[in-house]
């Protein structure tokens, strides 16, 4: 079992600052705000309707860090001009499992936030940790696999030092297109 964390990215001149941690129940407003976008939710398999759904889903989160299999963060952004954190994303390190060399990343960003470099920050910081806090227990490698035609998500992978590797074959319902393969190796 891995103890939750919280991830800091100091801000940049075109960019805030960010936190990443794990996911509360006083998020799921946020959460499910969030879930209303159109364009999110082409893209995610994990659709929060409302806030039942949301607390059934901070819960499972909540869950995966407790068996120290799914390491999911809220990613927090500062709100312009106010000092108080705004839910700007999700962060995700899941399928973790010892002695397994792989393990999966996926991650998404509020409608608000695009353009911000939010997700390759996120990314970014979520593969350091966990080469870091998982190499002992023989992570190797970490995927990330996004549907071909999410485009956004490609220059995400780029950015984050993730190469592409390879074409996957739509497996519906969950992903129900092709989808490319992106790997990130440790000491990238």
């Amino acid at each position: 079992m891995t103890a939750p964390v919280v991830l800091r990215i100091a801000a940049t001149p075109t960019a805030p600052a960010l936190v990443l941690r794990p996911w509360r129940l006083a998020d799921v407003p946020a959460l499910v705000d969030a879930g209303r976008d159109p364009l999110l939710r082409q893209w995610i398999t994990s659709i929060v309707d409302n806030e039942v759904d949301g607390a059934r889903w901070v819960r499972e989160q909540e869950r995966g860090w407790a068996a120290g299999e799914r390491f999911a963060f809220a990613v927090l952004g500062a709100q312009a001009g106010s000092g108080q954190e705004q839910l700007v994303g999700n962060m995700v390190l899941k399928e973790v499992t010892p002695g397994k060399p792989a393990a999966e990343v996926g991650y998404w960003t509020a409608a608000h936030a695009r353009g911000m470099g939010v997700a390759p920050r996120a990314l970014n910081a979520v593969s350091d940790w966990a080469f870091d806090a998982l190499a002992a227990d023989g992570l190797e490698r970490l995927e990330l696999l996004h549907q071909v035609d999410n485009l956004a998500s490609c220059r995400v992978a780029e950015k984050g030092g993730y190469e592409f590797d390879s074409v996957r074959p739509a497996v519906p319902p969950g992903f129900p297109r092709d989808g490319h393969l992106h790997i990130r190796r440790m000491n990238v």
